[in-house]
């Protein structure tokens, strides 16, 4: 990498996908330096995927990787436990552990789809959360006021409502503190939804004779229904989506967000996203660039022939409104229709089955079907929305 690209590089490194730097002219300052710096992210596998919201700070390690710097992931085990309630309308209940354990399993993996794995230092924070005692946690609350917790929005709003706020809450952003000062971090990473808990971190250094961290935050993006981007809300398009699904739920994509998905979840050079812009605004149709930026999101993770292969099919399947051939096959272990769109994963849930085959939202061979009772025969083509389709054997 030459001294110009570099320069243009760390440009882009502090303005690209980027909401605040606490402490800018610090970080400058380092990364004019020449020191490898520490850049650390923490992820809680609260769910069992790593989705399109979480690839932003992600694809900001790979890039600090890319100028030489060393990257610390931290998978979240523990503090997954005690639950984040950062961006929280209510208490958010502590999970079982073997709940994490189920959820991080592919974590490393998915990651891997983004940063490169085998120069990034790995952590799973029980290894020292787990160890703390009354004393050690006594010194570190000891540093943060109750006034400074209560004073956040989410925390305030949910008081004002007479809402619960346990003590284990205030506990969260101690220990997301605690693991900057355990990985040495001169920078942490994290949603704008953390601005208190990468703050904690740098109360924390300061507490064990380290310097504080510099911080810095990404926006949001919204997910598929225009909310924030969660699992929880089944908005996600998430990094081990097969292809024909990550390109079809990036077409169902609100027009509004597609600038802003190409410039927070690609690395399509700025100059090219501002063209496409200024075509939205002159009036090109926006399918045609959801197009571009469906195929995108797949290359990135798959290939661009798995990209082209997504295309063609999402192409056959909804625009021409073909039946695909080569269909994937299920044998089901009953053959009700609600049973067959669980086991296949096509729902999440009976619930879920129910009110998606009385909204219309499942075909038998081509045939609407509303009766959740349907008893669907071998050799028939289940459709589920406008892309999935399964032959049933």
């Amino acid at each position: 990498m030459t001294k110009i690209e570099k320069l243009n590089k760390t440009e882009e490194l502090l303005s690209r996908g980027v909401e605040e730097i606490i402490d800018r002219s610090s970080l400058e300052n380092k990364l004019g330096s020449g020191k490898q710096l520490r850049i650390k992210l923490g992820i809680d596998p609260t769910s069992p995927n790593i989705h399109l919201g979480r690839s932003i700070p992600l694809l900001k390690l790979r890039d600090f990787q890319e100028l030489g710097h060393k990257v610390i992931l931290i998978i979240g085990d523990f503090t997954g436990l005690i639950g984040d309630t950062s961006d929280k309308d209510s208490e958010r209940p502590m999970l079982l552990e073997e709940t994490i354990k189920e959820n991080l399993k592919t974590y490393i993996k998915q990651a891997a789809k983004i940063i490169d794995i085998n120069t990034t230092e790995i952590y799973h924070n029980s290894k020292w959360l787990g160890e703390l005692g009354y004393m050690d946690i006594g010194r570190q609350a000891d540093v943060f006021s109750l006034s400074e917790f209560i004073l956040r929005e989410n925390i305030s709003r949910r008081l004002n409502e007479g809402k619960r706020v346990s003590l284990r809450e205030l506990l969260y952003p101690l220990m997301q503190g605690y693991d900057s000062v355990e990985v040495r971090a001169d920078v942490e990473i994290g949603g704008t939804d953390q601005r208190f808990n990468l703050l904690a971190g740098r109360d924390m250094q300061r507490l064990y004779n380290q310097k504080p961290q510099d911080i810095l935050t990404n926006p949001i993006i919204e997910g598929l229904d225009g909310r924030k981007m969660s699992s929880s809300f089944g908005n996600t398009v998430n990094l081990f989506d097969t292809p024909n699904d990550m390109f079809g739920k990036i077409m169902s994509l609100k027009d509004d967000f597609i600038i802003k998905y190409f410039t927070l979840l690609t690395r399509v050079d700025i100059k090219s996203i501002s063209e496409y812009d200024s075509s939205l605004k002159a009036g090109i149709n926006p399918r045609d660039l959801k197009i571009k930026l469906a195929f995108e999101i797949v290359r990135m993770y798959y290939s661009e022939k798995d990209a082209r292969i997504a295309e063609d099919y999402f192409i056959k399947t909804f625009s021409k409104k073909e039946t695909p051939v080569n269909l994937p096959k299920f044998k089901p272990s009953k053959y009700d229709i609600i049973s067959i769109l669980i086991e296949n994963k096509l729902t999440s849930s009976r619930s879920d089955a129910r009110r998606t085959i009385e909204q219309g939202g499942v075909k038998i061979d081509g045939v609407v079907i509303k009766d959740i009772h349907h008893v669907v025969s071998s050799g028939s083509i289940l459709q589920k929305g406008k892309i999935k389709f399964v032959e049933i054997i």
